[in-house]
């Protein structure tokens, strides 16, 4: 892995966050119990603030919906960003649960979510980016979004 800190890294990569995105109903982003950072579920808010959409396997094939979990992944990076000021302020990813709104028929859930994992562990390391995971098939998503992503992270003391 480069060296650096999480945000030299993601900015090595050269990946724009979108804006962070607000609640959709009554719940909180993030919480903060503790060292830990929970995140609520996430979907793929673009740059323009819109949501990719579509089934996996009837939409779109799994090579898009590993696309679209990467973009979750950048979702919950503004998120982190907006409500504790740095990606450099997590120490580890604890746990992912990834969500693929998916065919009945498909198969390759965590491929799929693979496109988060694969960005965590680029900006915090094969260690401490790469955590617990669950990658399960949904029969729908709100407002039909492909994946949604919630997870668990460490926070330094």
């Amino acid at each position: 892995m480069e060296e650096g800190t999480a945000e030299e890294r993601l900015a090595r990569l050269g990946l724009t966050l979108p804006p962070a995105p607000k609640p959709m109903g009554v719940y909180k982003p993030c919480l903060i119990d503790g060292n830990h950072l929970y995140l609520s579920g996430h979907g793929p808010v673009q740059e323009d603030q819109t949501l990719i959409k579509g089934r996996i396997g009837k939409d779109m094939d799994k090579e898009r919906g590993k696309l679209a979990a990467k973009q979750v992944a950048l979702t919950m990076l503004a998120t982190i960003r907006a409500h504790i000021g740095s990606l450099n302020n997590i120490k580890r990813v604890i746990k992912v649960l990834g969500m693929v709104n998916c065919a009945p028929e498909f198969e390759n859930q965590p491929y799929v979510i693979n496109g988060c994992s694969e960005l965590f562990a680029s900006i915090w390391g094969e260690e401490n980016g790469v955590g617990v995971r669950s990658a399960v098939g949904m029969g729908s998503l709100p407002g039909n979004i492909p994946v949604e992503i919630e997870a668990v992270f460490e926070l330094y003391d």
